[in-house]
Order: structure tokens, then C-alpha cells, then sequence
């Protein structure tokens, strides 16, 4: 089904998993410049839907229709960090097509090895990286794990550069994020069958 230009992604009655059903239905849909919250408690499939949405989760029902020039950036929940490479923030940067100048907060980190950032550093480079990759939708799970205060300011201000054109869909557990940042919220259910 073709999309019109103000909208972006829809979700009609998914069912996803992997070897079998993990979430679903679930029906929803996102539009340019929309940022949508995922609900649920844990376990529910949050991040199993985000993956169903990249073609790495296995869709067992239900279906997905994008925007015809749909991109897609990922930011999963736990960025793994890459085995024995010496690369720097900036090289990783460089790597996933993050172009534009960084922000305060992740400047520090544009020269620090990536072996050497803590788990806080890495995930707030990652989720610069997926924002700023030019992807028009934005998938961000649990992108506050890890960060204290200061940083998760960090990240509001980089949602903030989405602009009218781009969407994000977020999951996190920080329901002040999510209350500052979506403009609706879609609970999620694990499948029951």
C-alpha cells in the first residue's frame, strides 16, 4: 500500500518474533515529523517491534507499508561496541554517516578511543550517530541507559535537531523523557496467542 508524504511508517495488526511470536498485534503509524513513544513493561517486545521494523525480527502477521523513500536509523538498546578495532569517536562517526558538527556533549569523545569510553560515552555516541545519519525515521531503544543527567540533556537537545521531515520512534523506561519528547505513546503487548 503506498503511503502519502506525511506518513512515514504503518503498522497494521504485527505480529513479530524470531523462531516464534514475541509481540502483537499491534497497529499504529508514524508521521513526518511525529515522535512516538513505545509502552509496555519488560518483556512486552519493545525492542523485538523496533527490530520487526528493520527486517532483523521475523514478522508472523499482520503487516508493515512504508513511505516509498522510507530510511531507517537504529539505535538499539545495547550498542555493542566494535572487538579490538582502534578507532575514535570521530572515525566511528565517520563510519555511520554522521556528518554534522557534534554537540557539546559528545565533542570529548570525538578523539577518545572507543575501548576506552565507559558505557555511558559509547551509548551517547551512538545515539548521536543514529540521529544524525539522516535516516527520515529514528528508531532510539533505550537511549538514556547509562547516561546521567547531563547527558540525557545532551539527547533532548539532539532529538531536537529532527526537525519537521524526520520521525523517531523512542523506548525507554524514563517516562520524563518520553513525556518531553513524544507526542503520543503506543502501548506494546507480548503475543498471548
Amino acid at each position: 500500500m503506498a503511503l502519502d508524504q506525511e506518513c512515514l511508517i504503518r503498522l497494521d495488526q504485527v505480529t513479530a518474533g524470531y523462531s516464534g511470536p514475541v509481540v502483537g498485534p499491534v497497529s499504529f503509524s508514524v508521521g513526518s515529523g511525529e515522535i512516538v513513544g513505545l509502552g509496555g513493561a519488560n518483556g512486552a517486545g519493545k525492542s523485538t517491534l523496533l527490530r520487526a521494523l528493520t527486517g532483523t525480527a521475523r514478522l508472523f502477521g499482520g503487516r508493515i507499508d512504508c513511505h516509498r523513500a522510507l530510511t531507517i536509523g537504529h539505535h538499539q538498546q545495547r550498542p555493542e561496541k566494535p572487538p579490538e578495532l582502534p578507532l575514535t569517536g570521530r572515525e566511528l562517526l565517520a563510519l555511520l554517516g554522521a556528518e554534522s558538527p557534534p554537540p557539546d556533549a559528545v565533542k570529548p569523545l570525538l578523539k577518545r578511543p572507543i575501548a576506552k569510553m565507559s558505557g555511558g560515552q559509547y551509548q551517547l555516541l551512538q545515539a548521536w550517530a543514529c540521529i544524525d545519519s539522516g535516516a527520515r525515521l529514528v528508531l532510539l531503544d533505550e537511549p538514556t541507559n547509562n547516561l546521567d543527567g547531563t547527558a540525557i540533556e545532551a539527547l533532548d537537545g539532539m532529538l531536537a535537531t529532527l526537525g519537521s521531515s524526520r520521525s523517531a520512534i523512542l523506548v525507554s523506561h524514563e517516562q520524563p523523557f518520553l513525556d518531553r519528547h513524544c507526542q503520543r505513546k503506543v502501548e506494546v503487548s507480548p503475543w498471548t496467542g
